[in-house]
């Protein structure tokens, strides 16, 4: 039996490539191979970078506090005699990760060390940017990103203000450079909510970057004030587009700011990688991720996974971290296996990863096997 297996990373405890590495040492007397997949958030870069040949870059960049930190980017030539391509996550400049042991900080935290890999990969010529945008540590609207790039923020008065995005409600003014003079930059994002709003980028996302019950009317106004004078001065309308509150409204500032174009990130990874075409020859295809939830699947990896399969007439298998929802969840998986279950809590599945998940899959391997015998 061929059998694919193509997780996206167990956050907090394994990335894709482990997981894959535990499930086919367990079926080995199968042809397994692993093929690790994202959906715009954490390895996401590496996974494409590697599918079309790239090299890491090395930076540092200012992580959302404002501290330096070491980050980068993957660059691939082009073999056409073009500039390339360059990869980049925004969480290796902006993401949560970075400020866990320091204290969270809704009001000042921001994007500008995104906007600074985003000069850095437009320093070296290519044509187009790559950008994964998920797990971010800041509801700035991407107005750090943009003062990166350039964009000058001033107040009523024409003093230009510096401090973005804690004095983002003194903004008045918004001179952007005459046309950024970037190349084309297409947006990797696993959501499709707007900017404001109850679905919007505060009151979805908002609580785990530290924002409190009593601040979210306030957060929501700010990035409502932004989101008008963008509109105002850019001349553009992109608060309600699908993905303009992904990463804290970073899918707003870059489709306002850089003309990017917003594509599921999953359906980018797959087209680079070319997932249908490799998943065609296998006979069991293995997906999952750490959480699984019938109510946010929608855009998640192993979604996208379970949707191709189905295309292909492949039995598809989900194994996770922990499921929400498992009935609702069977009208896409055959088999949804959950780590955390009557006889394993979420500390120990979170503690010993690699021992729980390896006794998961060897206790139902015949149980999968089935699905093909």
């Amino acid at each position: 039996m061929r059998i694919l297996i193509a997780p996206d990373k167990f956050k907090g405890s394994m990335s894709g490539s482990e997981v894959g590495e535990v499930i086919g040492d367990v079926l080995k007397n199968h042809e397994c191979r692993i093929f690790p997949v994202a959906d715009g958030g954490e390895g996401t870069a590496e996974i494409i970078g590697n599918a079309l040949g790239g090299e890491w870059v090395k930076s540092q960049v200012k992580d959302p506090l404002g501290d330096l930190v070491d980050a980068g980017f993957f660059l691939a030539c082009d073999d056409f005699g073009g500039g390339g391509t360059a990869i980049i996550e925004m969480n290796s400049a902006s993401g949560l990760s970075l400020i866990q042991d320091k204290k969270l900080d809704p009001w000042g935290a921001s994007t500008y060390g995104t906007g600074e890999l985003i000069i850095e990969a437009r320093n070296f010529g290519v044509d187009r940017i790559i950008l994964g945008i998920g797990g971010s540590a800041t509801n700035d609207g991407g107005a750090g990103m943009a003062q990166a790039l350039g964009v000058r923020f001033f107040n009523a008065e024409g003093l230009e203000i510096s401090e973005v995005p804690e004095r983002l409600m003194e903004v008045d003014q918004i001179f952007p450079e005459i046309r950024l003079d970037l190349p084309e930059i297409i947006v990797a994002c696993d959501v499709r909510n707007p900017l404001l709003g109850k679905d919007g980028a505060t009151r979805v996302y908002g609580q785990q970057k530290g924002i409190t019950q009593q601040d979210m009317q306030r957060q929501e106004s700010r990035l409502l004030r932004f989101a008008d004078l963008v509109e105002s001065e850019m001349g553009n309308t992109f608060r309600d587009e699908p993905g303009a509150g992904a990463a804290g409204g970073l899918g707003f500032g870059l489709m306002s700011f850089c003309e990017a174009e917003l594509r599921s990130g999953f359906d980018l990874v797959a087209e680079s990688i070319d997932l249908e075409g490799i998943m065609a020859s296998y006979d069991l295809i293995i997906t999952g991720e750490g959480c699984m939830d019938s109510q946010s699947l929608m855009g998640k990896a192993p979604y996208g996974v379970a949707k191709m399969a189905r295309r292909l007439g492949k039995p598809v298998v989900a194994i996770c971290g922990s499921v929400n929802g498992a009935e609702a969840l069977k009208n896409d998986f055959d088999i949804v296996l959950s780590l955390v279950d009557e006889k394993t809590d979420l500390q120990q599945s979170m503690s010993n990863p690699r021992e729980v998940l390896k006794n998961k899959v060897d206790s139902c391997r015949q149980m999968i096997e089935q699905l093909i015998s």
